[in-house]
């Protein structure tokens, strides 16, 4: 059976990289997305095990204590992190394993996993990023301006991925996620 591979799906907040890996894993069976573990309360619709695993503080320290993280970061005053058991079960089976992290967490696993291809997802414009940040509903103007700024930082990392996704038309950029997840499971799209 061949190893799987490990496809990190990153960029700001409000880049659009859930939806874009929704239409990933609709066209892309193979592809497996790892559920990231957060202590931030769940947003409306938001189902537990599904978009998230919501943990206490002190359950998500546990993990980190234990060392189950392939990755973690506080953001936004919120954690999150990927447990490593489940990503490497997934790809020892042969799978590709999409991982949807914040940049600070693409960083921690592209030091510890030398063959993981890393795409950044951006808006077509800072503008429009902030209109779709907003558009959410879910954060106060204080967190959106926190979100904003980190947003700022994170876009000076576009030049150290693999890939730049500009998610300018939902269905040009899945296609072009769809490629990039195609070509490393040895498939031309």
């Amino acid at each position: 059976m061949p190893k799987g591979r490990l496809l990190i799906i990153s960029g700001p907040s409000g880049a659009g990289k859930g939806t874009l890996v929704d239409r990933l894993v609709e066209r892309v069976p193979e592809a497996w997305v790892s559920v990231s573990a957060t202590t931030r309360r769940p947003r409306p619709g938001e189902v537990d095990g599904v978009d998230y695993r919501f943990m206490s503080a002190a359950e998500f320290q546990r993990h980190v204590d234990a060392g189950d993280f392939l990755e973690w970061a506080e953001v936004h005053g919120n954690r999150y992190g990927t447990l490593r058991q489940d990503v490497e079960q997934k790809i020892a089976e042969g799978r590709l394993v999409v991982l949807e992290i914040d940049p600070q967490g693409a960083e921690q696993v592209r030091r510890l996993v030398d063959d993981a291809v890393c795409v950044f997802v951006v808006a077509p414009s800072f503008d429009e990023l902030e209109r779709r940040i907003r558009k959410r509903g879910a954060e106060s103007d204080e967190e959106i301006a926190k979100r904003l700024e980190t947003a700022k930082r994170e876009l000076r990392l576009v030049g150290t991925y693999d890939y730049v996704v500009q998610n300018d038309d939902v269905a040009r950029a899945t296609d072009e996620l769809v490629g990039i997840a195609e070509s490393l499971l040895g498939r031309r799209s």
